[in-house]
């Protein structure tokens, strides 16, 4: 007589393997940083873990940025003086913010979903998502460091300048200040005397400034060096040069992940594609609208030094120390996916430098030794944050535009939570990845 055999009558150490072989990992679809803070907090929750990116994992859009962490950052992208300013802008591509004008239906759409969501009331709704998201980011930041100081981390918390040079642009710097304060952050409005105190080794050419206390900076390149080592060492999988070309669907399920480097059976999936994100939602069939926002930055020797991070605010350029080193970064330029190197850009970035620091001794840098990366851009100037529309077992993390670094730690653990059906940190109601879905 046929016998069922229980899992009882099995020995437990081959219920365990048989059980651990037919596991699927979670798949992380790009090795930026977002991509790589979520890896860092799903195997704390000790899930196998593998990143897929379509590049090597060397150099990418998050390992020359200017390596901000800014609390004070708290208002979108999509903002009602954006549309003004861009539209002046455009007509230099020497500008902080350049659309290369051409026929392009996807820019065009959008373009007008950004001219939709540039109003107050967006940026009010906004301010406390993104305002609790950088606080949560900085103190994980903190935590990072505290917990790993084999990491070298040298988070710099010496604040952030906002230096200005004339009246109008002096007028939004305070209004903003107050605009921080009411949301319980910390602004100092600083005279020229106040900036000869805080920089005393050369000049700063400037009307005044803001400087915001609570934010703080890093380098970039480091933070991701760090975190791919102490990921591998976890055991965490990463497969580079792969590029996704489809997926394997079972109803609102995804099985697997199509590559040209061939199948990859999956439990959960994680869109952290960057700026190739909503190509990867058109592959799913559902609609998340983004954009590449080039930058630019090259590093300089820091002499005279320069000790405070800031941002030249007319150039929109980003001044990131780092002892011996100075890092200058900036402008957003609405590309795509071209990532091909525009040197008109980088001289706007470049002849801002001694505008501002007239005594500083900076020297043009040579091609191959300029940093590109393009910011992944939504149209409200919102990431993308929670379960894709229509999938069970697909989340999307992408989005971040100018602030991956400063906001990934906080992304991350937040994608970590909702992978395991745990109670959020957070409210991400704002961060939904179906808001535009119904858009054609």
């Amino acid at each position: 007589m046929y016998q069922v055999q229980s899992h009882f009558d099995t020995p437990w150490y081959v219920v365990h393997c048989t059980w651990y072989k037919n596991m699927k990992p979670t798949l992380i679809i790009g090795g930026g940083i977002v991509g790589l803070f979520s890896a860092y907090f799903l195997q704390k929750e000790g899930i196998e873990v593998q990143v897929i990116d379509k590049g090597d994992m060397q150099q990418n859009c998050s390992t020359g940025n200017a390596g901000m962490i800014v609390p004070s950052h708290i208002i979108p992208l999509a903002a009602p003086g954006m549309i003004s300013k861009g539209i002046s802008w455009m007509f230099s591509s020497k500008s902080p913010f350049y659309i290369q004008p051409r026929l392009d239906a996807k820019l065009l759409s959008w373009c007008l979903q950004f001219y939709r969501a540039a109003t107050p009331a967006h940026v009010e709704r906004s301010i406390p998502f993104l305002k609790n998201l950088s606080l949560l980011s900085k103190s994980l930041y903190q935590e990072l460091r505290d917990e790993h100081p084999e990491s070298q981390l040298a988070l710099a918390e010496k604040g952030l300048m906002m230096i200005y040079q004339t009246e109008s642009i002096e007028k939004e710097e305070t209004e903003f200040a107050h605009i921080a304060r009411k949301h319980g952050l910390e602004a100092d409005i600083l005279s020229p005397e106040d900036i000869r105190a805080i920089e005393p080794n050369l000049e700063v050419r400037a009307r005044g400034a803001v400087r915001f206390p609570g934010d703080a900076h890093l380098d970039p390149g480091k933070l991701y060096s760090f975190l791919k080592t102490y990921l591998l060492e976890k055991g965490v999988k990463f497969l580079p040069q792969t590029a996704v070309t489809g997926f394997e669907k079972n109803g609102n399920h995804i099985s697997a992940v199509l590559t040209d480097q061939g199948k990859i059976p999956a439990e959960k999936i994680i869109l952290c594609g960057g700026s190739w994100s909503g190509e990867l939602a058109k592959m799913l069939q559902f609609n998340l609208p983004m954009m590449g926002g080039k930058g630019y930055s090259f590093l300089q020797e820091n002499k005279p030094e320069i000790q405070q991070a800031a941002i030249l605010t007319e150039q929109k350029v980003a001044v990131s120390p780092y002892g011996s080193q100075i890092r200058f970064g900036g402008t957003m330029e609405i590309a795509g996916t071209n990532e091909k190197i525009n040197l008109n850009r980088v001289k706007g970035i470049f002849e801002s430098i001694n505008r501002y620091y007239p005594s500083f001794e900076s020297k043009f840098p040579e091609e191959n030794k300029i940093w590109k990366g393009l910011r992944p851009c939504s149209p409200d100037g919102l990431p993308y944050l929670g379960f894709a529309p229509t999938y069970s077992n697909v989340l999307v993390n992408t989005g971040h535009s100018m602030m991956g670094v400063s906001l990934a730690p906080a992304s991350g653990k937040l994608i970590a939570e909702l992978h395991q059906q745990k109670d959020s940190s957070l409210e991400i109601a704002g961060f939904e990845p179906g808001r535009y879905h119904s858009y054609k």
